[in-house]
């Protein structure tokens, strides 16, 4: 007989559970239409805040930040679609890789502003920091 330490619930129920909540957890959010557990929409009043965080004022610390959180998802989908085997990469291996892993053309059209210098990438940040310094192409 196998132990089954603190778990309340046997085996079945708890199949059961994971099959309840299986759609909230793919979709996000709730699946059924019980208004006591939905959350309230936002008042009139309430303060909006970017989901991203606090907005800084206008000026060049919000265009810091904007530069930054697209260098960031930039980032993201650069390390999604190339692999390791990749680096060290010149500006052609690392489009290669790219169309190779269907990147989206967002990350085709900046790879393509890379330097045709010859310079070899080891990772990601230096692909990014290299599009980052300046207009190139």
């Amino acid at each position: 007989m196998a132990e089954r330490g603190s778990n309340p619930v046997g085996p079945r129920e708890d199949d059961e559970l994971k099959h309840e909540l299986e759609g909230q957890l793919r979709g996000g959010r709730p699946t059924h239409a019980q208004e006591a557990y939905e959350p309230e929409p936002p008042a009139d009043d309430d303060i909006r805040v970017d989901p991203g965080g606090p907005v800084p004022p206008p000026g060049e610390e919000r265009e810091r930040a904007q530069a930054e959180r697209e260098a960031n998802t930039l980032r993201g989908e650069l390390a999604r679609h190339l692999e390791r085997t990749v680096f060290p990469a010149g500006r052609r291996a690392v489009l290669d890789g790219l169309e190779a892993h269907h990147a989206p053309e967002p990350v085709l059209e900046a790879a393509r502003r890379l330097p045709d210098d010859g310079g070899r990438y080891t990772n990601v940040t230096e692909i990014v920091d290299a599009l980052r310094s300046g207009p190139t192409g």
